[in-house]
């Protein structure tokens, strides 16, 4: 069942990237990674925020511009954006953690739309350095927009795509969802009734839990 009233927006970066203590190369981002499982298992829209001049390829130049950016407060220009947002009333927000916030290019998108009402579900990529202060800072940018407790994602994501399953994503959805609207909690009951012991569900127990709850 597609979830028509769901966006993925997500930026991500390939080039270098920072793992378990070296710099190597990827030709995908782990957040784009993560955003692809996620639109996968619960057949949504997705967007990827794609700046007009991208950072650098060398991870210590994008650093650099990334802070830059973030000092000066600049919102960069994106290469394109969605004529509207209005259809959707839960945005799943993904983004790498960028000097313990989001980055400015995901700041450029925020600033753009009315999200007054909607639903916010971030997911922040990271080695280690966890959510930041992103949450606050999306909330600063998409005021109005009820902000949930946002999901760490540790670079894991390449196993995860290797193994075709999801864990603690699950679990996030489900905690997300105890937040959100109460008159569809019959439904989240029935589906959590159904689901099996294991608590790693995979791609199929996600479209089931979306098509009741979110």
């Amino acid at each position: 069942m597609k979830m028509s009233n769901i966006l993925i927006v997500y930026f991500s970066r390939a080039g270098e990237n920072y793992f378990g203590g070296e710099i190597r190369p990827v030709s995908i981002g782990n957040t784009k990674i993560c955003a692809e499982l996620l639109k996968e298992s619960l057949d949504a829209d997705a967007f990827e925020i794609e700046m007009k001049a991208p950072y650098s390829d060398n991870y210590r130049e994008c650093v650099a511009q990334a802070r830059e950016d973030l000092q000066r407060n600049h919102l960069p220009e994106l290469k394109t954006m969605p004529e509207s947002i209005a259809d959707y009333d839960v945005v799943i927000l993904g983004y790498p953690n960028y000097c313990s916030t989001i980055p400015m290019p995901v700041a450029t998108f925020l600033d753009a739309y009315d999200f007054s009402g909607k639903k916010i579900l971030p997911f922040c990529t990271n080695e280690g350095s966890g959510m930041g202060v992103s949450e606050a800072d999306i909330k600063k940018y998409a005021p109005g927009a009820d902000v949930e407790e946002g999901l760490q994602w540790k670079q894991s994501p390449r196993v995860e795509k290797a193994s075709g399953r999801l864990g603690k994503e699950i679990t996030w959805l489900e905690v997300s969802y105890e937040r959100s609207n109460k008159s569809k909690r019959d439904g989240y009951a029935e589906w959590k009734a159904g689901r099996q012991a294991d608590p790693v569900c995979d791609s199929t127990g996600i479209q089931q839990y979306s098509s009741a709850v979110i």
